[in-house]
């Protein structure tokens, strides 16, 4: 197969090799399975059948992804509290927060729908940056991983399909739509707040490689930092 400049394909396993678990992925694109050589920074692990981008290690990802989460956390916190639009309609007016209109329904027949929605554009986000956190810092710094780090990444793994904070941005804009020839609506700081923050997950995602943290979670933190990758684990 032809390669690029500054890429080293993935040499698929031969039929008698037994290769470590970690050292195996599968490719998203085709579904072919390969090891995972050692890259240096710059170069590009490409799929040896449809020449899909496997690995690109980047330099200080790990910091990245550190720094990208806590901004996520800081946004989601004051989501909360700050106004997240404004309606006026009659000569009327009422700016509402996210936790106001949380409050607002947990005594009624919708409650149960409200928190579950308020734990998937809110609470998981929140949760699945926090054990990012807890797991990346020890990592990134090259220190021992702190206890249960296996248990909060698996779990934090596990709530990727729950983060549902792009859904609520969705939902949002198609509401705005129906509602502005009724009212005049403004965003407050909070509907920008929450804009910002569905990048900064996006970039997470985009940077995080998960067969990168659990070597490193293996080899008791000794691993390199996480790379930016679209394979999955075998």
């Amino acid at each position: 197969m032809a390669q690029t400049e500054g890429q080293t394909p993935a040499q698929a396993p031969a039929k008698t090799t037994v290769a470590r678990p970690a050292a195996l992925v599968v490719c998203p694109s085709c579904d072919a399975l390969c090891r995972m050589p050692r890259l240096a920074h710059g170069e590009d692990a490409a799929c040896p059948r449809c020449g899909q981008v496997l690995a690109a290690p980047r330099h200080k990802a790990g910091m990245q992804i550190i720094s990208l989460a806590f901004a996520s956390l800081v946004l989601l916190i004051a989501t909360l509290f700050f106004p997240f639009l404004e309606i006026s309609a009659a000569g009327l007016s009422n700016a509402t927060s996210v936790l106001d209109v949380v409050l607002a329904f947990t005594s009624g027949q919708l409650a149960l729908l409200v928190l579950f929605t308020a734990g998937c554009i809110l609470a998981i986000p929140a949760l699945r940056m926090g054990l990012l956190l807890y797991v990346l810092i020890p990592l990134v710094f090259d220190t021992p991983p702190r206890r249960h780090a296996h248990a909060a990444f698996l779990l934090a793994e596990r709530l990727k399909p729950w983060s549902m904070a792009e859904i609520f941005a969705i939902g949002c804009a198609v509401a705005l739509i129906k509602v502005k020839d009724l009212a005049h609506v403004e965003f407050g700081p909070a509907f920008w707040m929450f804009a910002v923050l569905v990048l900064l997950v996006a970039q997470v995602q985009r940077n995080l490689c998960s067969r990168s943290v659990w070597d490193a979670l293996e080899a008791g933190g000794s691993a390199v930092p996480p790379l930016q990758s679209k394979a999955s684990r075998a």
